[in-house]
Order: C-alpha cells, then sequence, then structure tokens
C-alpha cells in the first residue's frame, strides 16, 4: 500500500528518523508530538498547558496539511512526565475536541526530552487526497 510523508512548511528537521504524519489508505498518523521549536528545543518549560497548546497545535498543522481537520481524528495516544499535569493537558485537550471525542489513551512515563511534560501522538480518518 502506498503511503504519502505528510510534511507541513516549517518543519523542523525531526530528532530521529521519521515524518510528522504518514497518510495510507485515508488513514493519516501522526508521529509522537513534543513541545518542541524548529530546533527540537522544549518550549514553554514548566507549563503543561503550553506545552498541551503547543502539541496540539502542531499536531492540527499535520491534519490540515494532508486535508483533513481535528473533526477528523479517532484516536490520540497521550503520554504525559507526572499525573499532577492530567487535570491541566485534559482542559487544553478538550479545546481541540469540543464535540465528540477520540478514543484515547493516556499513560505516564519518561519523555525524550526531560523538560517535555507531553507527548500525544494521533490518528486521523480522512479520506484519500485530491
Amino acid at each position: 500500500m502506498p503511503k504519502l510523508a505528510i510534511i507541513p512548511p516549517g518543519t523542523g528537521v525531526p530528532i530521529a528518523p521519521f515524518v510528522p504524519g504518514a497518510l495510507a489508505d485515508g488513514v493519516l498518523y501522526v508521529s509522537g508530538t513534543l513541545p518542541f521549536d524548529t530546533n527540537n528545543n522544549v518550549v514553554h518549560v514548566g507549563d503543561a498547558a503550553a506545552q498541551a497548546r503547543l502539541v496540539l497545535t502542531t499536531i492540527q498543522g499535520v491534519i490540515e496539511a494532508a486535508g483533513g481537520t481535528m473533526d477528523d481524528v479517532t484516536f490520540n495516544m497521550i503520554m504525559i512526565k507526572d499525573w499532577a499535569d492530567y487535570a491541566k493537558i485534559n482542559a487544553v485537550y478538550a479545546e481541540f475536541f469540543p464535540g465528540t471525542k477520540p478514543a484515547r489513551y493516556c499513560i505516564q512515563c519518561g519523555l525524550v526530552k526531560p523538560e517535555a511534560l507531553v507527548e500525544i501522538a494521533s490518528i486521523a480518518h480522512i479520506g484519500n487526497p485530491a
């Protein structure tokens, strides 16, 4: 099955061998997204809500570059560094998914850079590009 790499304009070079998104058979898989600037530096250090907002805005950019919207998201995988930030991250999450929520899971774990408080990966069903 052919796949199409989705790389929004202005995307920095990833810290590992991956692309921001891969579209195959109408399904968009968005890579785990961290609160990085274009040089892979963690931003909004210590602010879980601001990091979550940046992560979800970045995911939204990947989805829109593939021709979809956040309403097309069907599943999110959320990784947080500390359960103390769970409510803050959920408040921001609810802003991006105000209607019917996608399925999801959330785990606590260490992330690739110690200052990162949240990482999210998504799956969206958007159809095939025109």
